[in-house]
C-alpha cells in the first residue's frame, strides 16, 4: 500500500488541478483526477529528470499525449520545481500565462512536446525513442552507456482510437523500441459516453500484435501496482511496453467519478468542495499544498540531481577514453554546422544538366550526409521515388539501430509526428518524405512542427500535373496554397538545381521553423540564376532592359522556364518583361519592403503568375487586375507533355495573359 505521503502528493495533484480548472471555469478535470496516481508514481519513483537542468541530455522523456489533461502536467511541474508558481496555476487558460489550455513546447519549462490533437503525443514519443536507440548505437560503449534513457507517454482511450497511434505503434513494435513505455489511462469513457458506443476492441491484444509487451494494472489508485508494472516494462529489453491502467475518470469527485461529464467541464464549486471532503483534504484554501509534499518532491529532485552528476562524470570519462566519438558528439549537437555550406561551391553547383528537382535533391542529400553526419530520415515507403535514400549509411532497424535511413512504411501521418519527436529529442537532423499530394495526410503533424518551431524538413515530390499518367488522385492542386496559409511554415518549389540547393540550405540552417520542398518528377533545365538569390524567397531571374518593365512574370518550379520562354515571345512583340522566380512565397514575405518593391515595383500592374497548381493566394502579388496561369480543376490521367497544354499552362498562355492587360 502507498504510504501516507504518497497519497497526500497524489491528492495534491488532484486538488491543484480541480482548483485551477474551477478558477478558469474551463478545462478537463477527468484525466488529472483519474491519472494522478500513475503520473505521480512515474515522476517520483521512476523518471530520471532534473528540474535544475531540464535539457539534461540523458533525462527520461515524458509526454502527456492527452494534452487536454494539461493540469496534470502543470501540477507535476509545480510540485517538482520546474518554475511554475501557484500564481501560474491560478492563471490556467488565461492570456499570456505559462499554463495554456494544452501543453506548449518552448512556452512552458519542462514541457517536452506540444500536445492536444489526440494520438500525436503517442507518435512523437515513438520518434523520441527512435532517436535514443540510434544515438545509443552510435555513441555507447559497453562500459560507457552515455545514451541510456526511457521515453514515457501517457494518454487515454481517445489517443488509442486515433489512427495515428496504430501507425506509430506498429512501427515501434517492428523496431523493437524497448525503451518506449506507454501508460494507457483506460477509463472506458469518452466525450459522448461509454467507449463501447464506438470502441470495443481489445487494445492489449492489438498491442500484442504490434510486438509490445502488455501489462495491466487493475486498480489505477494503487501506486505499488503501477510501480511494479513500470519496472516490469523496463525489464523487457526486446520489446516496447504498454501498461493498461484501469482508472475512473474524475476519480475522487463523488458526483462526477466515472461519468462522461467529468471529461471537459469544471467540476463546479460544490463538487470541488465534495472532492476535498472525499479525499480528506482539510485545507479549503485554493491551491494550498502541505509543505511536506513540497519537501518530499525536493528530496526526489536531489536524488535525481545525483544521477545527473554521475552521468556527467561518466560522460567526461567517455570523452577522454574515446576522443573521436566525443568530436562526433559535438558535430551531432552543433546546430550551426550547416552554415558552412553557404561557401561550398560544390553544394551550389551540384548539377549543370537538365534534371528533375527530386533527383537534384537526392544528390544534395548524398553530398550533405558526408558534411553533416547526424542526418536521420527517410520516406513513407517511397525513397526510390523521392530520392531520399542515403547511400552507405545503412538502414535503421531493430537489428541495425546504427543505420540512418528510416523506413516509415506507408504511414504518412505518423511519419511526420515521428519526425517531430526525433527533432524534439535533440542530437539529430530529421527529414521525412512522401509524394506532395499525400501531404494531405502529413498536414496535421506539419502544423505541430510549425507551432513548436521545429526545423523538421519535408521532402515532397511529384509536385504537379507533371506526375502524368497516375492521374488526378496523385496530382496535387490545392496543397501548396494550404501550406502557404500556415504560419511559420516555409515551403519551396524550386525551378532548378540552384534553387533546390537554396531550399536544402535554408532547411538545414533553420532554427525555428519547418521547411518543405516541393520537387518535380520531370526534368527541368538549369536557368543560370544564383541559387543564393533564392534565399530571399523571390528574385529577378531575367530582367527587362527598361528601368520600369512593361510587365512582370512571376512563376515557381517547372513554370519558371515557361515564363522565360514567354519573355522572349513578348520581346519579339516589343514588350519588355521581367521574370521573377518565387521559389518560396513565405520567405519573400519576410524580406524588407524595399527589397519587395525592388523585385515587384508597385508601378508595374501588368502581372502574370504561373504555377501548375491552384491560384489561390496569388492575388497578393498579381493584384486585382493581374492574371494567373495554372490549375482551376483537378488533373487528368495522361502523359505530362499532354497535360500542360491541355490545361493551358504554356508560354503562349502566359504571353496572351500579358497582352490582355496592355
Amino acid at each position: 500500500m502507498a504510504n501516507s505521503l504518497d497519497v497526500k502528493a497524489i491528492n495534491a495533484i488532484r486538488i491543484l488541478s480541480a482548483d485551477a480548472i474551477q478558477k478558469a471555469n474551463s478545462g478537463h478535470p477527468g484525466l488529472p483526477l483519474g491519472a494522478a496516481p500513475a503520473a505521480y508514481t512515474l515522476w517520483s519513483k521512476v523518471l530520471r529528470h532534473n528540474p535544475a537542468d531540464p535539457k539534461w541530455e540523458n533525462r527520461d522523456r515524458f509526454i502527456l499525449s492527452g494534452g487536454h489533461g494539461s493540469m496534470l502536467l502543470y501540477s507535476l511541474l509545480h510540485l517538482f520545481g520546474y518554475g511554475l508558481t501557484k500564481e501560474d496555476l491560478a492563471q490556467f487558460r488565461q492570456f499570456g500565462s505559462l499554463t495554456p489550455g494544452h501543453p506548449e513546447y518552448r512556452h512552458t519549462r519542462g514541457v517536452e512536446a506540444t500536445t492536444g490533437p489526440l494520438g500525436a503525443g503517442m507518435a512523437m514519443a515513438v520518434g523520441m525513442a527512435m532517436a535514443e536507440k540510434h544515438l545509443a548505437a552510435v555513441f555507447n560503449k559497453p562500459e560507457y552507456p552515455v545514451v541510456d534513457h526511457y521515453t514515457y507517454v501517457l494518454g487515454g482511450d481517445g489517443c488509442m482510437m486515433e489512427g495515428i497511434s496504430y501507425e506509430a505503434f506498429s512501427l515501434a513494435g517492428t523496431l523493437g523500441l524497448s525503451k518506449l513505455i506507454v501508460l494507457y489511462d483506460s477509463n472506458d469513457i469518452s466525450i459522448e459516453g461509454g467507449t463501447n458506443i464506438a470502441f470495443r476492441e481489445s487494445v492489449a491484444k492489438r498491442f500484442e500484435a504490434f510486438g509490445f509487451q502488455t501489462l495491466r494494472v487493475e486498480d489505477g489508485n494503487d501506486p505499488d501496482a503501477i510501480l511494479a508494472a513500470i519496472e516490469a516494462a523496463k525489464a523487457d529489453t526486446e520489446r516496447p511496453s504498454m501498461i493498461e491502467i484501469k482508472t475512473k475518470i474524475g476519480a475522487g469527485c463523488p458526483a462526477k467519478e466515472g461519468k462522461a461529464s467529468a471529461h471537459g467541464e469544471p467540476l463546479g464549486v460544490e463538487n470541488v468542495a465534495a472532492l476535498r471532503k472525499n479525499l480528506g483534504w482539510e485545507d479549503e484554501t485554493p491551491f494550498a499544498v502541505p509543505q511536506d509534499v513540497y519537501d518530499h518532491c525536493a528530496e526526489v529532485n536531489a536524488e535525481n540531481a545525483k544521477l545527473e552528476d554521475a552521468w556527467n562524470t561518466l560522460f567526461e570519462n567517455w570523452k577522454k577514453a574515446y576522443p573521436e566519438l566525443a568530436e562526433l558528439w559535438d558535430q551531432y549537437h552543433d546546430e550551426d554546422s550547416a552554415e558552412k555550406l553557404l561557401t561550398d561551391e560544390t553544394f551550389w553547383n551540384i548539377c549543370d544538366a537538365p534534371e528533375a528537382t527530386r533527383n537534384v535533391s537526392g544528390k544534395l542529400i548524398n553530398y550533405v550526409k558526408d558534411k553533416i553526419p547526424n542526418l536521420f530520415g527517410g520516406a513513407a515507403d517511397l525513397a526510390p521515388s523521392t530520392k531520399t535514400y542515403m547511400k552507405d549509411l545503412g538502414d535503421f532497424s531493430k537489428e541495425t539501430p546504427e543505420g540512418s535511413n528510416l523506413h516509415f512504411g506507408v504511414r504518412e501521418l505518423a511519419m511526420a509526428a515521428i519526425g517531430n519527436g526525433i527533432r524534439l529529442h535533440g542530437g539529430l537532423r530529421s527529414f521525412v518524405s512522401t509524394f506532395f499530394v499525400f501531404s494531405d495526410y502529413v498536414k496535421p503533424m506539419a502544423r505541430l512542427s510549425a507551432l513548436m518551431q521545429l526545423p523538421l524538413t519535408y521532402v515532397l515530390t511529384h509536385d504537379s500535373i507533371g506526375v502524368g499518367e497516375d492521374g488526378p488522385t496523385h496530382q496535387p492542386i490545392e496543397q501548396l496554397a494550404m501550406f502557404r496559409a500556415m504560419p511559420n511554415f516555409y515551403i519551396f518549389r524550386p525551378a532548378d538545381a540552384a534553387e533546390t540547393a537554396a531550399a536544402w540550405y535554408y532547411a538545414l540552417t533553420s532554427k525555428s521553423a519547418p521547411v518543405a520542398m516541393v520537387l518535380s518528377r520531370q526534368n527541368l533545365p538549369q536557368l543560370g540564376g544564383d541559387g543564393k538569390d533564392a534565399l530571399k524567397g523571390a528574385y529577378i531571374l531575367k530582367d527587362s532592359e527598361k528601368e520600369i518593365p512593361d510587365a512582370i512574370l512571376i512563376a515557381t518550379g517547372s513554370e519558371v522556364q515557361l515564363a522565360v520562354e514567354a519573355k522572349e515571345k513578348l520581346k519579339a512583340d516589343g514588350i519588355d518583361a521581367r521574370v521573377v522566380s518565387m521559389p518560396c512565397m513565405d520567405l519573400f514575405k519576410d524580406q524588407p519592403a524595399e527589397y519587395q518593391e525592388k523585385v515587384l515595383p508597385a508601378k508595374v500592374t501588368v502581372r502574370v503568375a504561373a504555377e501548375a497548381l491552384s491560384g489561390f493566394g496569388w492575388e497578393r502579388y498579381t493584384g486585382l487586375t493581374g492574371k494567373f496561369v495554372g490549375m482551376t480543376s483537378f488533373g487528368a490521367s495522361a502523359p505530362a507533355g499532354q497535360l500542360f497544354p491541355h490545361f493551358g499552362i504554356t508560354a503562349d498562355a502566359i504571353t496572351e495573359a500579358v497582352k490582355s492587360q496592355l
